[in-house]
Order: C-alpha cells, then sequence, then structure tokens
C-alpha cells in the first residue's frame, strides 16, 4: 500500500503523468492505469482521508477477487546460451519449457518474444535528458585515503558522485562509509549544492537505499521514501546489472575519478571537512572546465538549462531517521536502545514501525502515526499521561503528587529518582512500594545520605530500591578520608627547604 500511496503522491502533488510514472519505474502502465480506475471509482479524494489505514484503503481500491495465475515467462538469458549449443533448436527449448510450464506461452509467442529479447541485447539507444529531470548518483569505484592526525593510521574513505542529466553539472563528497545515512545525507548535500530539486533521481540498487530491487516495481527503503516524500521527488533506480540506464553516473564517476581523486592521491587529510574543502575546490574548476565537443561549459549549460527547471527545495532540510520494528509491551512501552517510549495502552501486543530521528521518535501503526517522543539516550522511560489505561491514570492523580513532595523535602536527586520510578512499572502498585521504599531509606539512615545515594543512581542509571539501599550502606567506606600523615618530629638530621635555597 505505500507503493500505491506513492503512485497517487506522483500524480495529484507532483503533477506527473501516467506515462512518466511508468517511465519513473515505479510500476507497469497497466497497473498505474488501473489504480486510477480504481481509484476515481471508489470515491475517493486526495488527499486522503487522515483515518483512512492502509487495510482500509485496501478494501476500497482491491476488493478481494480471484485473479488468473499469471503465465511464466522463460529465461531468455539461459536460452541465450543454450542456442549456442550444437543441435539446439527453439522447438527443443519450446518442448523444454512447456515441459516444466504446462500452461506457458505457445510456440508463435515464445519464438516472438525470444527474437524481441535477443534483439534488444545489442541496440544502444541515445539518452535524452530533459532540463531539470533527472539526477544520476553513485559512488567511484576508487577511494580517498584519510590519516589519523595522533597515530598516523590510513583509513579509506568513500567519493559520493552526482551529475544533472541535461547539463552533466556534477556534484561529488567524501564519505567515511556508504550506509544509509551516508547516501541520503549526500543526496541533501547534492540538492542543496544546486539549489534546487529535479523530478527524478537516479540511483543503482545498493541495500542501504532498494529493500527489495525490481526492475518493474522497486521497493525503497523507509529512510529513502521518507526522503523521497520530503523533497516531493521520484526514484528511479536503474535496472540491476543494466549500468546503460544510468551512463551518466558512470561517465561522471569516471571524470570524479580522474579529476579528483588522481589529482588528491598525493595529499595528506585529516579530517573530513579538509578533505570536503578541497574536493570543492576541484569541483569549482571542473564545473567551468569548457567541454571539448560543445560550447560552454558545465556551469554555464547548469545555469542556462537546468536551473530554471527545478523545483525550489523546502523550507526545512531533511533530518535522517532510521526505521525499526518494535513490539508493544504489556507495559505499553516499546523499547529503543534500552530507552521505553509509550504508546497508547489500546496497542498493547501489536508490532508497530518506529522511525528514528536525531531529535524526534515517532511510533506509527499500519502508516499512521500513533506517538511521538523526544528522542533519549539511555535508560528510562518516556511516558505520555493520556497512554495510560484509566485505572493507571487514577493511581498517578492520586499518589504521583504526594510522593514527589515528600521528595522535594529530601532533595532534587530524590525527586528525580521517584520521577524515574512513576511508569516504568508494568503496575502501579509496583511503582507505588518501589517508591514508598526509596522514601524510607531517609528514616533508615538519613535524608542527606540518601540524596547523596540519589545522586550517584543517577549517574549510575540504576533507580531501584535496591540499588539505592545499597549506594547509602556503601558510602561511608567509600568517602571515608584517608589517614593523614603523621608530623616527623623535628630533630638536627631535618634540613627544611631552606637549606635548598
Amino acid at each position: 500500500m505505500r507503493k500505491i500511496r506513492e503512485i497517487l503522491r506522483l500524480r495529484f502533488e507532483s503533477g506527473l503523468r501516467v506515462r512518466a510514472i511508468v517511465r519513473a519505474g515505479v510500476a507497469a502502465r497497466s497497473t498505474v492505469q488501473e489504480l486510477f480506475r480504481r481509484f476515481e471509482a471508489s470515491g475517493l479524494t486526495w488527499p486522503l482521508p487522515p483515518e483512512l489505514d492502509d487495510l482500509a484503503l485496501q478494501a476500497r481500491l482491491y476488493p478481494r477477487a480471484a485473479a488468473p495465475p499469471p503465465v511464466p515467462l522463460p529465461d531468455f538469458a539461459q536460452l541465450q546460451i543454450e542456442l549456442r549449443r550444437k543441435g539446439v533448436t527453439r522447438q527443443l527449448l519450446w518442448e523444454e519449457y512447456r515441459g516444466r510450464h504446462p500452461a506457458g506461452l505457445g510456440y508463435s509467442a515464445f519464438c516472438e518474444q525470444l527474437r524481441g529479447w535477443l534483439k534488444s541485447q545489442d541496440a544502444v539507444m541515445r539518452q535524452v535528458h530533459k532540463p531539470g529531470e533527472k539526477l544520476f548518483i553513485d559512488y567511484a569505484g576508487a577511494t580517498l585515503s584519510l590519516t589519523d592526525r595522533h597515530s598516523g593510521e590510513i583509513s579509506q574513505v568513500s567519493l559520493f558522485v552526482a551529475a544533472l542529466g541535461a547539463s552533466s553539472y556534477t556534484y561529488a563528497e567524501a564519505t567515511e562509509r556508504q550506509t544509509s545515512a551516508d547516501w541520503l545525507m549526500a543526496q541533501r548535500h547534492t540538492l542543496e549544492f544546486i539549489g534546487g530539486v529535479p523530478e527524478l533521481i537516479v540511483p543503482d540498487n545498493p541495500k542501504t537505499l532498494i529493500a527489495k530491487a525490481c526492475r518493474y516495481e522497486p521497493d525503497l527503503n523507509p529512510a529513502y521514501q521518507d526522503f523521497a516524500e520530503h523533497y516531493g521527488v521520484a526514484v528511479v533506480p536503474a535496472r540491476v546489472a543494466t549500468p546503460r540506464d544510468k551512463a551518466k553516473a558512470e561517465v561522471a564517476v569516471q571524470v570524479a575519478e580522474r579529476w579528483i581523486i588522481a589529482r588528491l592521491r598525493h595529499r595528506v587529510f585529516f579530517t573530513l571537512a579538509e578533505m570536503n574543502t578541497a574536493i570543492r575546490e576541484l569541483l569549482t574548476a571542473l564545473n567551468a572546465r569548457p567541454f571539448k565537443k560543445r560550447p560552454g561549459s558545465r556551469r554555464e549549460a547548469f545555469d542556462a538549462i537546468d536551473r530554471p527547471m527545478l523545483r525550489p527545495l523546502p523550507q526545512t532540510a531533511y533530518e535522517y531517521g532510521s526505521w525499526k520494528k518494535a513490539k508493544v509491551h504489556l507495559d505499553y512501552h516499546v523499547q529503543v536502545d534500552k530507552h521505553c517510549y509509550s504508546v497508547p495502552c489500546a496497542l498493547i501486543g501489536k508490532t508497530v514501525d518506529v522511525r528514528l530521528g536525531q531529535r524526534l521518535l515517532e511510533i506509527f501503526l499500519r502508516g499512521r502515526r500513533v506517538a511521538a517522543h523526544a528522542r533519549v539516550t539511555g535508560f528510562g522511560f518516556s511516558t505520555v499521561a493520556e497512554h495510560r489505561p484509566p485505572n493507571h491514570q487514577a493511581w498517578v492523580e492520586r499518589f504521583a503528587d504526594p510522593l514527589r513532595q515528600k521528595a522535594a523535602v529530601i532533595g532534587p536527586a530524590t525527586v528525580e529518582v521517584i520521577g524515574r520510578q512513576q511508569g516504568s512499572r508494568k503496575h502501579p502498585e509496583y511503582t507505588l512500594r518501589a517508591c514508598q521504599g526509596i522514601l524510607r531509606l531517609a528514616k533508615d539512615f538519613s535524608p542527606e545520605r540518601l540524596e547523596a545515594a540519589a545522586e550517584r543512581a543517577l549517574a549510575l542509571g540504576a533507580f531501584g530500591y535496591k540499588n539505592l539501599r545499597a549506594l547509602i550502606q556503601v558510602a561511608p567506606a567509600a568517602a571515608a578520608p584517608a589517614a593523614a600523615a603523621p608530623t616527623p618530629t623535628p630533630h638536627e638530621h631535618l634540613r627544611g627547604a631552606d637549606y635548598y635555597q
């Protein structure tokens, strides 16, 4: 259903027609046309209602119906190899194919499709790029060297390369690795460098970007899907093992290897910032360099044909966020990186999608956001009062304030420990007992020792009753001052500081 929402977004928000969507590789022409027909028949309008989740949208667009099984196609590449063998004929290959697939193609259709496939192998189509339409991206095979300032150890870093189709205007950037964050942040910097957004981005099929490579309907990773939606751009991966689909990127990589990597091979860089500064200087010269077979330069062609056709950048820059799945526990929290975040209690036992941004953590169920929290590192709980069941809310309203008032008399660290306890248990009764036990330590020992133990507990990330009691009991021995050295008795052999002046 995420693919269906993407097709509808490209049609109604980006204004792409059926042919442009098909050319983008998002789906086949028949699929797109059928989707638009079903969308009109369903009576839905764009934008879709926020309460319409994926299951409801699927029921509106694709009611259950028995579909005929697809006709299996032969492996044309393998057939080409078999035809080179002596004595192997097309009739024999068709008979073997029908033996494996009795409901497959007839002999005439088999020969026609095989003939068309063989002809297409040697044909090379010169691509004509519309201004501002496509941005080709890839990583160079060669690497750059980064030196550790202290140890002198040399590590290899990758070079990201991007080029616009019409003007060949080029951007390059060094990244430590080729992770999903490196790919997406490099593309963000590319769009900021060119000062606009093209219609399409054409990458290869790395696992960090493309969840499932497919010639007709490739699936983007959730993080890359977020990037595409943020900038309103369509992503069109090249076909697998088909470098001609991104010939512009292949040429740009070759130029970058010769113009950037080769020129920087003898220079020593200690940080990526230094390296990227040197790369920017070379990029300026590269884009200003005159073409050999046509007038002007990359920069001039970009200003004349590509820049006017680019759409403006969004007001806010893209913020990278990774995705993961999590199960809602009995305490209506999901755990992410040792920290627990609450969701509505009705979702207990459900599996949800979690988006981890740099500052914000969002939780989704079937494409709908159900909770959002400020991202926190380290052990702890982030709980929204409205997410609790009614009986838990009543308990919190009854006991939370009195417990904090008693803790406030002892000290701020104790208040913080009591706050960490509240909402961290599966049932309020456990929280009440734990908080009462912690406050009882002020009577068993002293308020001062409890406050000191609470400060240490906050630093260690251990807030349980047993942890605080143990910290109080070991505190006197740990904090005992060392015995003072005995003062020597004056006698004639002690020279003193004046002797050395």
